[in-house]
């Protein structure tokens, strides 16, 4: 499998304060990883790394082979790395379909002035990326929401909505914050089993964080475990259920709660 993304030494230092040291990661084309860790041990922060949040204090990373490290978020979004957030950030009084439509601003050729005048260009383009948004929705358990404010949905619900609008953007990689947080055990499974489907049907990576070990173990194929910055491990689920380090460091901090 061809290599997407290389994450080659990273650290991010604040002041005197090392969030993550010496991260390493290899992700390939239609892998779906996970990245666990105890709360503050530096996995967004990863992630702001990758998309440009934030510039490492050392360490490169390279997407498709070129390096990235330096870029601002809108170019690296460009390039085809979608993600989501910890916190959702929907526009919640605009309808669930408008907000995936707001990610194919970038793909529309028809000029503002043709819009205005509703000219035929901009009707067939409005057509087109409007049945795309319901597709992506459909694709996510959605489409029978098109219409309904997205702040009037549960919590679970929007979290999907995010994925979805993410995914309008074509992504090759999209990396999930965090996905579950807020779904009840059902929620979760059948988001687990979407996330399959969705992985398979647009021929994406993924790459993901969550604390919901259930999750993680059901569709991640690989797992990086971080505590204080540091990695100290990386494996299958299995290895990882059974590696001594981990169990003291986060599933055992789970299995007490």
């Amino acid at each position: 499998m061809d290599v997407l993304l290389r994450l080659e030494q990273l650290l991010m230092q604040f002041g005197g304060l090392t969030a993550v040291n010496n991260f390493s990661l290899t992700l390939r084309a239609g892998e779906l990883i996970g990245l666990i860790g105890p709360n503050g041990a530096g996995k967004t922060t990863v992630f702001n790394m990758i998309t440009g949040v934030l510039t490492p204090t050392a360490g490169r990373v390279s997407w498709r082979g070129a390096n990235i490290t330096r870029l601002a978020a809108q170019q690296i979004a460009a390039r085809g790395i979608a993600r989501t957030f910890q916190n959702i950030r929907l526009f919640s009084d605009m309808t669930v379909i408008e907000n995936v439509l707001v990610s194919f601003h970038y793909d529309l050729e028809a000029h503002f002035w043709e819009a205005m005048l509703g000219l035929p260009r901009y009707r067939r383009e409005e057509a087109r990326i409007r049945e795309e948004a319901v597709a992506y929705l459909d694709d996510l358990g959605l489409a029978y929401l098109a219409e309904e404010k997205a702040g009037s949905l549960p919590y679970g619900q929007q979290r999907r909505l995010e994925i979805a609008r993410a995914l309008a953007t074509r992504p090759g990689l999209l990396l999930l914050d965090e996905p579950a947080a807020g779904m009840n055990p059902q929620e979760t499974m059948e988001l687990a089993d979407l996330l399959q489907d969705v992985r398979k049907k647009h021929a994406l990576s993924i790459f993901l964080i969550e604390h919901d070990m259930k999750f993680v173990m059901r569709v991640c194929e690989r797992i990086k475990v971080l505590d204080y910055g540091i990695t100290i491990a990386e494996g299958t689920p299995a290895e990882i259920q059974t590696n001594p380090e981990v169990i003291k460091a986060y599933l055992g901090e789970q299995k007490d709660a």
